[in-house]
C-alpha cells in the first residue's frame, strides 16, 4: 500500500485533504524526500491538526504493530510505534505492570503517546509519558536509524518527546512499566460545592492518592457555581477475588445530522452524572479501565457532535493564577452560550519532562469540549486563549484544531530551538498554521 489517497479524519472531525497514504515499511525502505512532506499518523486520537498533513503524505503507523520484548521481572517492554496502547494493558496488566503514565484513552498508539509526551491522572507523581521512555528508533527521511536514548543522541531524544511527530519516524519504543498488585483501583468519590473546595481537596489528595481528577458541571449558576465530582485513586492491592471481566464496548447508535450535544441535554445528563456518584467517599473497589477510560466504552462516541465534529480546549495555568483563570473560563464559556460535555479539572505537579515542547507547567490544567458551531466557537475558543497566555500558561497542541501563531508562540517560546530538530521531510497542518511557514 503505497501512494493511495482516502480520507482521513481526527477525532475532533478535522478532514486530512489530499493525503497520500503510505506503508510503513515501504516509506521505511524508500524515504525519498523529494516526493513531498510527510507525517506518521497513528490511530487518529488526536483531536486537531497536529495528526493531518494536508496535500502531503500520511504514513500509516498502525502497521509498526508487534511487541518485540517483554522483560516480566523489570517490567521493561520493547514495541513497535504502531502498538495500541490497549493491547500493552492486555500483555502487562495479567503480568503485573502497568503503564506509569495513561491518557483517557486506551486506543492510542505507543508512538503517539511519545510524540505528544501525554500524561494522566498522576501528573504529580509521574511526570509525563516521556519521563519512563528508555530508548526509541526514529527513521530520518535521509535513510538514518537513529537510536535515541537519554545517553544517546539525547538533544534528538528530547525533541522527540512532545515533537508531535515532526522528527522523523518513531519506529519502535523501550518503556519501564509500573508494578501493581492487581487489575483494581481503590477509588473514592469527593462531591464539592465550588473551586475552593476543589483546590483544598486536590492540594490533600496529590500527597495520598496516585490517580485525582474532577468533573465539573459547567452549566451550574449562581451558588452551585463550580460544583463537580473529585475522583482519586490508587492501585488496589492484590486480593482472592477473580479478575472483572471488561465490559464489551457500545457503538453509538447514529450519525446524528446535528449536535446532540446542547444546553437541554447537557443539562439533563449534568444531573443524572452527579446522581449517579456515591455519596460516601469510602473507597471502592472498581476495574481499572472504567476508571482510566469511562468513554472507551462507547466506540465512535465523538459523533454526538454531529457532521461537524468538535473542538476540544485544554489549558494549563500556573498556580498562582489558576483558580482566578479557571473560574473566568467556566463564566465565559456560559456567558456565550456553550455546553461543554466533557469539562475536567486537575492538577499538574513540578515534575519536568524531558521533552522540549511538553505541555504541561506546575499548576492547574482545565479541559472543555464544544460542538463546532464555526466563527461562534472560534470566538469562545480566542477568548479562552487569552485568559490562559495572559496568566503565562500554554494551548495544548494535540488538542488544538485553531489556536494563533502568536498563541503558540506565546505557549512555547522556546519553539525555534525545536525547529532546529525537525526532520526536513516532514511536516503537519498543525505546524505550518501555528508557525506560517
Amino acid at each position: 500500500m503505497s501512494g493511495f489517497q482516502s480520507v482521513i479524519r481526527s477525532w475532533g472531525g478535522l478532514n486530512a485533504r489530499g493525503s497520500d497514504l503510505v506503508a510503513p515499511h515501504a516509506w521505511i525502505a524508500a524515504p525519498a524526500p523529494q516526493q513531498g512532506l510527510v507525517l506518521a499518523h497513528g490511530n487518529g486520537r488526536s483531536y486537531g491538526d497536529s495528526c493531518l498533513n494536508d496535500g502531503g503524505r500520511l504514513i500509516l503507523a498502525r502497521g509498526l504493530d508487534r511487541v518485540l520484548a517483554f522483560d516480566r521481572k523489570s517490567g521493561i517492554v520493547t514495541c513497535e510505534a504502531g502498538v495500541l496502547l490497549d493491547d500493552l494493558l492486555k500483555l502487562a496488566v495479567p503480568a503485573g505492570w502497568f503503564p506509569p503514565v495513561t491518557p483517557g484513552t486506551c486506543f492510542v498508539t505507543i508512538g503517539g503517546a511519545l510524540a505528544n509526551d501525554v500524561h494522566g491522572k498522576n501528573h504529580h507523581r509521574a511526570g509525563t509519558f516521556g519521563r519512563h521512555v528508555r530508548a526509541f528508533e526514529l527513521v530520518r527521511s535521509d535513510g538514518q536509524r537513529r537510536t535515541c536514548a537519554p545517553d544517546m543522541n539525547p538533544a534528538l531524544f528530547a525533541a522527540t518527546i512532545g515533537g508531535m511527530g515532526l522528527t522523523g519516524l518513531i519506529t519502535q519504543v523501550t518503556l519501564q512499566l509500573m508494578a501493581v498488585d492487581s487489575a483494581e483501583m481503590s477509588q473514592e468519590v469527593v462531591h464539592f460545592d465550588g473551586l475552593d473546595r476543589f483546590f483544598e481537596i486536590a492540594a490533600q489528595s496529590d500527597s495520598t492518592h496516585e490517580y485525582t481528577v474532577a468533573w465539573i458541571d459547567a452549566l451550574a449558576r449562581g451558588p452551585a457555581f463550580g460544583r463537580g465530582v473529585f475522583f482519586r485513586a490508587n492501585h488496589a492491592p492484590a486480593s482472592q477475588r477473580p479478575p472483572s471481566r471488561p465490559r464489551q464496548s457500545l457503538p453509538f447508535p447514529v450519525r446524528p445530522p446535528v449536535p446532540l450535544i446542547n444546553g437541554l441535554t447537557l443539562r439533563a445528563f449534568n444531573l443524572l452524572y452527579r446522581s449517579m456518584q456515591p455519596r460516601s467517599s469510602q473507597p471502592r473497589l472498581i476495574s481499572y479501565r472504567p476508571f482510566f477510560y469511562p468513554l472507551d466504552r462507547v466506540r465512535d462516541w465523538n459523533r454526538a457532535y454531529g457532521p461537524k465534529g468538535l473542538r476540544q480546549f485544554q489549558c494549563a495555568i500556573p498556580m498562582a493564577h489558576a483558580r482566578d483563570c479557571v473560574d473566568e473560563m467556566l463564566r465565559r464559556t456560559q456567558a456565550a452560550g456553550e455546553a461543554s460535555f466533557l469539562t475536567v479539572l486537575k492538577l499538574f505537579g513540578d515534575v519536568p519532562s524531558p521533552g522540549m515542547m511538553s505541555f504541561p507547567v506546575a499548576g492547574a490544567t482545565l479541559t472543555l469540549d464544544f460542538p463546532y458551531r464555526g466563527t461562534r466557537t472560534d470566538r469562545l475558543l480566542d477568548e479562552l486563549d487569552r485568559i490562559t497566555i495572559t496568566a503565562g500558561g500554554r494551548v495544548n497542541p494535540y488538542k488544538d484544531a485553531r489556536m494563533s501563531p502568536a498563541t503558540f508562540e506565546a505557549s512555547f517560546p522556546r519553539w525555534r530551538d525545536f525547529a532546529g530538530h525537525i526532520d526536513p521531510g516532514f511536516s503537519s497542518s498543525f505546524w505550518r498554521r501555528v508557525t506560517a511557514s
